[in-house]
């Protein structure tokens, strides 16, 4: 049936049928699934052109000959199981997750434009119906995330609802908001309002890579104010969709130094000449260890922590140089005042005081693998992106993971070698490329402790050479459905035994739902000639990648 991502399992009867949606059909809830049963309803109903009411008591409708949603705690908690057949629909959840991820898959067998938001040709509401056949279904990971990069590039409120909603449509669960870097700060903060007065624009960008030495001299900016941040939370916890905010320290942070200049290392540069950073890449401007840079961010996170209710709060850590450090008479007295070794020590203090006042908070800090680096801070987790390795060492020291390798889940990175790729980047990352990684490497698949600490994957689509949707629908799509199925559904772990051939097959159905949902994918015989960028220089890795 062409499900994407694939399901634990899928059984049709001998004899195959079908149960029709009319005009009548009647769409109800269990107590407990009123939630999903609106979403559905409204999805649906603006798709088909039915109405799909709630079964009234008497008519017949209500002892399951329409669809009906319920709760079912036997089942895994984002589990479900669907059941069609001549009586009608029946979709069970372990939770309204589950049932959510259930109502996602009712959505794909009806057909590429149960996807669109106006009935077509079927104005009466004829033609709509479910195949008989019973679904059972669980994910494999937890944590099933994307990073959108909104800092490099900002993308307005309506673009990041709408790939919520292109998360959920691929039963993924995790937004993860990279709301700061040196290139913009798009987050108000009521208590320091130069954050995004200063902070959030820059006066023009780097196109393309720095060695192609061209800027487009056009101001870019933007920044979601408090009340936009809640109703993308909002927006997301409907479809069961976990916002994780990113605000990076103590590197990445010139838009902030720009904006408060004491915040930066003031003994070693004039950080009153800094501006929002025009450039890519790695960046020296980082911020000073004082206190008032540590009371500074506590009320930054004060105010975060209002608006985003996840677990996780994600605080970079990654690419911080430590030259400004070495040459900082304060950051060599917070290093003496401390008792630490030497500068990676003296990240990993910073990085360590954040996860406590975290944890004081009932939230946990999760960083990129360069937190390792001086010692992990003790409830700390690790987006493992420099390869596996530093996941690899996270487990095995009993630390959560979410495993993002640079050389297989990085969307941005190229899909293939030909010179017709808009801004070439990184490695290539085939659409088979991304359907064979494996999120747990032969080390932890041997070692069940270490493995369980590994809660999830998660694909990142970085902004600096994408300046608007288009260009990360592009990056994004049709590889994030490959991702979301590795995510998901239960593979073989070893990458060569998975069969691509038969993903293949379903993503030709699958790219009929892009179309109805208007993602402008990458075509699978190459961009389209506005997709590409010629004269644009990229930074292709032409290394074999690892793993």
């Amino acid at each position: 049936m062409h499900l994407l991502p694939a399901p634990l399992s899928l059984a049709q009867p001998a004899a195959a049928g079908a149960f029709a949606l009319t005009p009548g059909t009647p769409l109800s809830a269990a107590p407990g699934a009123e939630g999903v049963t609106a979403w559905l309803r409204a999805e649906l109903g603006a798709a088909t052109g039915l109405p799909l009411l709630p079964a009234v008591a008497g008519d017949g409708a209500g002892d399951g000959s329409g669809i009906r949603l319920a709760l079912d705690d036997a089942l895994e908690a984002e589990g479900y199981r669907l059941t069609v057949d001549a009586d009608g629909v029946r979709l069970d959840g372990g939770s309204a997750a589950g049932l959510f991820w259930g109502a996602q898959t009712l959505r794909q067998l009806l057909g590429a434009d149960a996807y669109r938001r106006s009935p077509l040709r079927r104005e009466d509401g004829e033609g709509w119906a479910l195949p008989h056949v019973t679904v059972l279904d669980a994910p494999r990971f937890g944590w099933r995330g994307v990073l959108l990069d909104v800092a490099r590039h900002f993308l307005p409120k309506a673009d990041v609802l709408r790939y919520v909603d292109l998360l959920a449509a691929h039963k993924l669960n995790v937004l993860h908001l990279h709301l700061t870097d040196d290139q913009g700060w798009r987050v108000e903060i009521a208590r320091y309002p130069r954050l995004t007065e200063v902070g959030s624009w820059r006066d023009r960008s780097m196109v393309g890579f720095r060695d192609g030495n061209r800027r487009d001299d056009r101001p870019h900016g933007g920044f979601y104010t408090q009340d936009d941040l809640r109703e993308i939370v909002a927006y997301a916890a409907a479809r069961q969709v976990t916002v994780v905010p990113e605000i990076d320290i103590p590197g990445h942070s010139q838009a902030a130094i720009a904006a408060y200049p004491e915040l930066g290392n003031h003994d070693v540069v004039d950080t009153a000449q800094l501006r929002t950073f025009t450039d890519w890449g790695i960046n020296p401007n980082v911020l000073n260890v004082e206190d008032a840079t540590l009371r500074f961010y506590e009320n930054v996170l004060t105010e975060v922590l209002e608006i985003f209710p996840s677990t996780f709060v994600h605080l970079g850590g990654d690419e911080c140089p430590k030259e400004q450090w070495r040459a900082s008479a304060s950051a060599q007295a917070r290093i003496k005042q401390e008792g630490l070794a030497d500068e990676d020590e003296l990240q990993s203090w910073f990085i360590r005081h954040f996860d406590r006042w975290l944890a004081a908070r009932g939230r946990r800090l999760i960083g990129w693998d360069e937190i390792l680096e001086g010692g992990l801070a003790a409830g700390a987790a690790v987006s493992s992106w420099r390869g596996y390795t530093g996941g690899i060492a996270a487990a095995q020291a009993g630390h959560d993971v979410v495993m993002c390798p640079e050389e297989h889940v990085y969307l941005d990175h190229r899909e293939s070698g030909s010179p017709d790729e808009p801004v070439p980047v990184g490695y290539v990352r085939t659409l088979e490329d991304v359907y064979r990684f494996e999120p747990l490497p032969p080390e932890l698949r041997q070692d069940a402790e270490a493995a369980r600490h590994v809660i999830g994957t998660q694909a990142n689509l970085w902004a600096e050479f994408m300046d608007d949707v288009r260009a990360v629908d592009y990056h994004a799509f049709p590889r994030l459905a490959a991702f979301a199925e590795v995510a998901w559904s239960d593979l073989p772990r070893e990458p060569a035994a998975r069969d691509y051939a038969g993903f293949a097959a379903r993503m030709e159905t699958h790219r009929a739902r892009l179309d109805a949902l208007g993602v402008e994918y990458r075509p699978a015989d190459g961009p389209h000639p506005w997709q590409r960028r010629p004269g644009v220089l990229g930074r292709p890795n032409d290394a074999t990648p690892e793993g």
